[in-house]
């Protein structure tokens, strides 16, 4: 490398830390705000957070200049995309579209922990690509792959978790007036000195039961995440779709074959036809909550294992650092 690309090389890993140790920051002030109702917090993470945004965008130009090439390269790079197309994607989509604050703590815990393993486990110095990468089709595929893969981790693993927290949270709500009834006591004489006792909070009297759980917390209703999960898998499933094909289209040029049932490939169908599934299930089953839910984190870990299990442990075409 030239002393210039040693260079950007070094810029791009200071920026890397910035961009993480913001997010880290960040994510500790939205949980603040989650726990304590504070604007201000708030405010002060969103500002954290958009500096840790740009500070991550300027890390992966560098690296893509220090390279000469797309910096989308190796499982390095591509898990440094990806963290910043999930923290880009929910300030997008969750603040922007749905106007929700609640999740900013979950989406960047999930970019700080892929961060983390990305500079622990998988760092590589920029360089060149692989023979096998080395092709336009690495701007149409592996983008689009990026891309559904964020939207998947976003919609499938960080709202569908909050789903879930929210839902129990409900549930346990629900049950509570209920558990508070007394079974009457025979023999006993009313005292009617003594004024009805009222379960604090509730502003009914305790024989009574109020079948909407109470507000608790800042997070949206069950009903809402379980919305805003369903949109966001709903928006990345075509674009899974592309990638798939587009793959395909791929290994015709570079291997002879459209499909070949390399480990890569065979998990990559799989996570679609899970993300299919609970696509189908909702729309024809009517499925909803803890039911589909489940089968949406099954698709995420199913992306999980494509790309941090199949890639480097898994040997076949793709067992490589990189795509």
């Amino acid at each position: 490398m030239t002393p210039h690309e040693l260079q950007l090389a070094r810029i791009s890993n200071d920026l890397f830390d910035v961009a993480l140790f913001a997010y880290i920051a960040a994510m500790l002030g939205y949980f603040a705000h989650l726990a304590f109702h504070r604007d201000l917090v708030w405010v002060a993470s969103r500002a954290v957070l958009i500096l840790g945004l740009a500070s991550h965008l300027g890390a992966i130009v560098a690296r893509g200049l220090a390279a000469g090439r797309v910096p989308w390269g190796n499982m390095y790079e591509y898990s440094t995309l990806l963290a910043f197309l999930v923290v880009l994607a929910y300030v997008v989509i969750v603040e922007g579209i749905f106007r929700s604050r609640a999740l900013g703590g979950f989406a960047l815990m999930f970019a700080v922990l892929t961060m983390a393993v990305a500079a622990e486990f998988l760092y590589v110095g920029p360089g060149p690509l692989v023979p096998a990468l080395n092709s336009y089709w690495i701007k149409i595929h592996v983008v689009a792959a990026i891309l559904g893969s964020s939207l998947f981790a976003l919609g499938g693993g960080v709202l569908t978790i909050a789903y879930l927290v929210k839902d129990a949270r409900e549930r346990r709500e629900r049950a509570e007036p209920a558990a508070r009834i007394l079974p009457p006591i025979m023999g006993a004489s009313l005292d009617v000195s003594e004024p009805p006792h009222y379960v604090p909070d509730t502003g009914e009297p305790s024989g009574t039961i109020d079948p909407s759980p109470r507000r608790s917390g800042i997070l949206p209703p069950s009903s809402v995440l379980d919305q805003m999960a369903y949109r966001t898998i709903a928006f990345a499933f075509p674009i899974w779709t592309f990638a798939v094909i587009a793959g395909a289209i791929w290994a015709q040029q570079a291997w002879g074959r459209y499909w070949g049932w390399d480990p890569k490939e065979t998990w990559s169908f799989i996570t679609w036809t899970i993300y299919a599934g609970y696509l189908h299930a909702r729309a024809t089953a009517g499925w909803r909550g803890r039911r589909a839910a489940v089968i949406a984190l099954v698709g995420f870990g199913s992306l999980l294992v494509t790309y941090y299990v199949v890639n480097p442990w898994i040997a076949g075409l793709h067992s490589y650092r990189g795509f």
